[in-house]
């Protein structure tokens, strides 16, 4: 799937669980992750890439670092990778 679909349809997903989230179109600091949301009291960040994508080094630093933050923080290129990692961390 494309970056952009998979963006969408993850914060849908999203938006039916009640999270506030945000897609970040342009961040004002680099690698930040593309979608930032907070889901029954608690801070998540998924960085979306399409279905060959990969993350840049900064962008896994910086989901590194919101995990030893306290925050759950994935990069994906698959719906249901995020839609799990969603249920199993923010759905308890």
């Amino acid at each position: 799937m494309r970056e952009k679909p998979l963006q969408q349809k993850i914060l849908n997903l999203l938006k039916n669980y009640g999270a506030y989230s945000v897609k970040q179109i342009v961040a004002n600091k680099a690698g930040v992750p593309d979608i930032i949301f907070c889901l029954n009291g608690q801070f998540g960040a998924i960085e979306v890439k399409g279905s060959t994508g990969k993350p840049t080094k900064l962008q896994l630093y910086n989901i590194k670092r919101i995990k030893q933050s306290g925050g759950k923080a994935i990069w994906t290129n698959n719906y249901k990778h995020a839609k799990d990692f969603i249920c199993k961390n923010f759905l308890n």
